[in-house]
C-alpha cells in the first residue's frame, strides 16, 4: 500500500493502477464504520483508495475542529488490513491555497436537520468532496447512511454537475445495543455511553409507531423525542432536532403536510451527551436493523 501527502505524487500513483477504482473519503481516527464501506469498496471496484483528512472547512466556529483525533500511522494500518490500494493523506495546504475562494454549495437540502444548527458545514462537505472526486476520479464513491443528510446532499451535487462517479451507500454499523458508530462515541464516560442508546431506541419506537399504522408525523417525532427524554443525560436544551423527512428531496413532513405517504420517510435525530454531538437516523418504511429489533 502507497501513501501520499501531495496531489501530484497521488496523481502519479493513481495512474499507475489498472482497473476499476472505489474510494472512500474519511476524517480519519477510522473505527468499524469506515471499515465497513472500505470493505463494499472492495468488492466494488479492483482497487481501493482511502483519503485522510480533516477537512477545516466543513468544522463550525467553536466545534471540535483542533481536538477531532488524528492517528495517521494507525489509521494506514487499518487501511492496509482492507487491502486499500493507496492512502490520500493530504495537508491542509496542499488541499487548500491560502487564496482560495471557490465554494460548492447545495440549496434546499441544507434547510432541515444538521443545516440550521451547523451554518456552512455542508458546504465545506460538497467543497472537499468534489476536490477529491477531482483529484481521485474514481469509478465508484462509498459513504455511510449513518450522515444521511450528507449523503443526499452528496447524490445530489453529483447529479446535478455531471460527475462521472456512483455514489453507493451503506447502512449504519451499530454497537450491540444500537448505538451508530462514531468517533465521537470516544468523548462519553460510561454513564453517557449507556444513554447515548437513547438515540437508537427512540428511532426505534418512532419505527414501530409507523409500522403500526401511524402516518402522522409529528406524532412519531413526539413518540421518539418522549423517548430521548426519560434518559439522565437528555433534557430539552439537549436535542438540537428530531426531525421526520422525505428520504430523497429531505422536505420536512409537518404542519399542513404532517401525513406521510408512499415515499416513506427518514427519521432523524441530533442530541449532545456530554461533550459529544450525536447523530443517528433510520428509515421508517425499511426493515428494522437487528440491533434495534428490541428498541
Amino acid at each position: 500500500m502507497e501513501v501520499h501527502r501531495d496531489i501530484d505524487s497521488f496523481r502519479q500513483a493513481r495512474r499507475d493502477l489498472d482497473g476499476t477504482v472505489a474510494f472512500v473519503p474519511t476524517l480519519g481516527s477510522i473505527h468499524e464504520g469506515h471499515l465497513a464501506l472500505m470493505r463494499e469498496g472492495r468488492r466494488c471496484a479492483d482497487h481501493l483508495i482511502v483519503s485522510i483528512f480533516v477537512n477545516p472547512t466543513q468544522f463550525e466556529p467553536g466545534s471540535d475542529y483542533e481536538a477531532y483525533p488524528r492517528a495517521l500511522e494507525n489509521d494506514c494500518e487499518k487501511c492496509e488490513s482492507l487491502g486499500c490500494s493507496i492512502v490520500f493523506a493530504p495537508t491542509e495546504d496542499e488541499m487548500y491555497a491560502d487564496d482560495h475562494t471557490t465554494t460548492v454549495t447545495i440549496d434546499g437540502l441544507t434547510d432541515v436537520l444538521c443545516g440550521p444548527q451547523r451554518p456552512g458545514h455542508f458546504d465545506g462537505v460538497t467543497t472537499v468532496v468534489t476536490k477529491l472526486l477531482n483529484i481521485v476520479e474514481p469509478e465508484t464513491a462509498v459513504f455511510g447512511d449513518k450522515d444521511y443528510q450528507q449523503l443526499a446532499i452528496i447524490r445530489r451535487m453529483v447529479r446535478d454537475l455531471n460527475m462521472p462517479v456512483d455514489i453507493v451507500g451503506v447502512p449504519t454499523v451499530r454497537e450491540t445495543d444500537g448505538l451508530a458508530v462514531s468517533s465521537r462515541n470516544d468523548y462519553l464516560d460510561d454513564a453517557q455511553r449507556r444513554d447515548a442508546a437513547a438515540l437508537s431506541r427512540a428511532l426505534a419506537r418512532a419505527w414501530h409507531r409507523f409500522n403500526e399504522g401511524l402516518r402522522d408525523a409529528e406524532q412519531l417525532v413526539e413518540a421518539a423525542r418522549h423517548h430521548l427524554l426519560t434518559y439522565d443525560s437528555i433534557d430539552d436544551a439537549s436535542i438540537d432536532y428530531v426531525q421526520c423527512v422525505h428520504p430523497e428531496t429531505l422536505q420536512l413532513y409537518g404542519g399542513k403536510h404532517r401525513e406521510i405517504g408512499e415515499a416513506g420517510a427518514v427519521m432523524a435525530m441530533a442530541v449532545h451527551i456530554g461533550e459529544a454531538r450525536l447523530i443517528d437516523n433510520l428509515r421508517l418504511d425499511a426493515p428494522l436493523p437487528d440491533e434495534l429489533s428490541d428498541g
